[in-house]
């Protein structure tokens, strides 16, 4: 199975890369443009049995490793391969 996992920062947290991203596009007179936030996205195949075991599999994975608890969010969706 495959997924796609979305890494975000948490809504009050800082985000210094998103904020020189809004100002980037201000500069290249994109408009409109009212905040910028950025985050990461990862493409992970996992073997498992069923979906249950996969998604118990992708949590730990996520709270382990590819998000910071304290200061981020993420979500995932299985995505056909």
């Amino acid at each position: 199975m495959k997924a796609r996992v979305t890494v975000t920062l948490k809504n009050g947290v800082l985000d210094p890369q998103g904020k020189a991203i809004e100002g980037a596009l201000a500069s290249l007179n994109f408009s409109g443009v009212n905040e910028v936030r950025q985050g990461k996205v990862f493409d992970i195949e996992v073997d498992a049995a069923n979906e249950a075991d996969a998604t118990t599999q992708m949590k730990a994975m996520c709270e382990a490793l590819l998000a910071n608890m304290v200061i981020e969010d993420y979500e995932f969706d299985w995505v056909q391969a």
